[in-house]
């Protein structure tokens, strides 16, 4: 199997894997029991990854990185969003 089919098949199960976070914290309105600091550890790291994937132009990389830190960012915007509202 070609390299690059793993490097899109392990993308998409990485990334993707965010999705049911957000959503189950859309639809009950808690993220209070997630770790803030996790994620913050997690950001840093996918913000390097996406910067070592623009330094040798790796797509892969790139785009899997980039839409990881963007679920990312947006679950800790959900959990300061609804604690605040409690």
């Amino acid at each position: 199997m070609e390299w690059k089919v793993i490097g899109i098949i392990a993308a998409i199960c990485t990334t993707s894997g965010f999705i049911p976070q957000i959503i189950r914290g859309i639809r009950t309105k808690r993220l209070d029991d997630i770790s803030p600091v996790m994620y913050i550890l997690l950001i840093v790291g996918l913000s390097l990854w996406l910067s070592y994937g623009i330094h040798i132009k790796d797509m892969i990389i790139i785009v899997a990185n980039a839409a990881a830190l963007a679920f990312s960012l947006f679950i800790i915007f959900l959990r300061f969003k609804y604690m605040k509202q409690r």
